[in-house]
């Protein structure tokens, strides 16, 4: 499986149409506009004295265009090229394409980079966690190339296993039923079907609650009939990713789970919100406040978040 993990990330993340689909997320589904609005207050409030940045796993540039308007020189870093090559585009049309830095490269060999090279690292949208069964190692090396800030997001085992119990939980997040978006047609279509198919699985429950670990011998199997099956997934604790970043000698960690309050909401009423300026601002402030409180952060939506300092 050690070698499996970054073949299956390597073959999902390269499909051709990533790039696109990654791109709108934030236009497609609350729980992702959720995420990012959390990330990039955090973000935005700790750039005192960052000038360099190093963005892992960084996609289609969400966070590195941004950090790179706002001055920083950022290394925008990806398993994806079809992915870089759509933040090519976004950062070319932002203005920032001389600001950024693109490398194709995977989490689990960061040796081309020395000790302390960057002012701030960042890895978001969970990327450490399809690095199983080298997170901790990966971890550990993104601290190795920090300087002075470090911020990360993984996936959340706490937050991760509501969805075994709940096969349609991503309908409450669709913003917009009607559009094009293939996902999104994909969940309402088989919504029913999921519904009339649904069984609780205790022992499923407890076999995440105590490894932690989504996938395996099934998506390895799929991998090697010429499948794109998603990624090999390590699912963290909160104490667990605490004691690692302890470990490595991260300070001053603050945890934080970023969807904690809007899963509490019904669909009709989170996107009555989101489609009122005034309301959508102030129900993303609130949901920061909310989602950082420590005795909620195992409940975010997708990821459990965690920064700190060097």
């Amino acid at each position: 499986m050690m070698d499996y993990s970054r073949k299956i990330s390597e073959r999902l993340w390269n499909m051709p149409d990533k790039g696109e689909l990654e791109s709108r997320r934030e236009a497609t589904f609350i729980d992702d506009i959720i995420q990012k609005s959390h990330i990039e207050k955090e973000l935005l409030s700790h750039l005192d004295g960052i000038k360099t940045v190093f963005d892992g796993g960084a996609g289609c540039g969400r966070f590195s265009i941004l950090l790179a308007k706002k001055g920083c020189a950022v290394t925008h870093f990806d398993i994806s090229q079809p992915m870089i090559d759509k933040a090519k585009e976004l950062a070319a049309k932002e203005g920032v394409l001389d600001k950024i830095t693109f490398v194709n490269g995977a989490l689990e060999d960061l040796k081309g980079f020395n000790d302390k090279t960057f002012d701030m690292v960042i890895s978001f949208d969970a990327p450490i966690s399809y690095t199983y069964p080298n997170q901790k190692k990966v971890i550990g090396e993104l601290v190795r190339i920090c300087r002075k800030q470090i911020m990360i997001s993984v996936s959340s085992r706490l937050g991760t296993l509501p969805y075994l119990a709940n096969p349609i939980q991503k309908c409450q997040f669709i913003l917009d039923e009607t559009c094009d978006d293939p996902f999104v047609k994909w969940c309402i279509g088989n919504k029913e079907n999921a519904i009339e198919a649904y069984h609780f699985n205790k022992d499923a429950v407890m076999k995440l609650y105590k490894d932690g670990l989504m996938g395996g011998d099934s998506e390895i199997a799929e991998y090697e009939n010429g499948g794109t099956p998603w990624c090999i997934t390590y699912t963290f604790m909160p104490d667990e990713l605490e004691d690692i970043l302890k470990h490595y000698g991260v300070k001053n960690i603050k945890l934080a789970g970023p969807g904690a309050y809007a899963r509490t909401l019904p669909r009709e009423l989170l996107v009555k919100i989101m489609n009122d300026s005034k309301q959508r601002s102030d129900f993303l402030d609130f949901c920061h406040y909310y989602d950082s409180n420590p005795f909620v952060c195992g409940m975010g939506k997708d990821n459990l978040f965690a920064q700190g300092k060097l």
